[in-house]
């Protein structure tokens, strides 16, 4: 496949999971990812910062769409449901990705500098989520407290997911969740 070909950032993502499954995260550099792309290290760095952001890229959009997802919940919506909404919509965006998701999450685990920028992913996912709660005049500690159960409560549901192999909805694993939550909380 030629340079010229279309989608040069989903054959770079596509070839750096190929390669950091096959020989690990640290063992693989940037000209072995390209190579493996038919593109060159140059196409390379201006879709992607270093290797790592093969990884992470898609934070961004992300936390956009937990954001405006809280922003549309409606106006009465509780604070815990408003977040509720907002990390049940995510469950369709990684359900087109499932075994890009997988393998993904298979690399971060086994390299610890790779679980630690997962962790500051999540902990940036929250503080946007408890932002966009201040917003809508949730007041402190509601709004971070709501934002910082949601996020566990994706965590949570998003490692059922990735770990069941029947193909179980992200999006019901996320109400499950939810669920248990409450009845957590509700001391049942």
């Amino acid at each position: 496949m030629g340079r010229w070909e279309p989608n040069a950032r989903g054959r770079l993502e596509q070839a750096a999971l190929e390669l950091y499954l096959e020989r690990g995260f640290e063992q693989t550099t940037v000209a072995e990812i390209a190579k493996r792309a038919g593109l060159t290290e140059r196409t390379f760095f201006r879709h992607f910062a270093d290797k790592r952001e093969v990884l992470f890229w898609g934070s961004g959009t992300l936390q956009e769409h937990l954001v405006n997802a809280v922003a549309d919940a409606p106006e009465s919506a509780a604070p815990m449901d408003a977040t509720a909404a907002a990390i049940e919509s995510v469950g369709a965006l990684f359900q087109e990705r499932g075994e890009n998701a997988r393998r993904r999450q298979a690399v971060i685990a086994a390299n610890a500098e790779l679980r630690e920028r997962e962790l500051v992913k999540l902990a940036t996912l929250s503080a946007a989520l408890a932002e966009a709660l201040r917003r809508r005049g949730v007041a402190e500690p509601a709004a971070s407290l709501a934002a910082e159960a949601g996020i566990a409560v994706f965590k949570i549901a998003f490692g059922r997911w990735i770990n069941e192999t029947g193909g179980a909805d992200l999006s019901h694993l996320i109400r499950e969740s939810l669920d248990e939550l409450k009845a957590v909380t509700a001391g049942r």
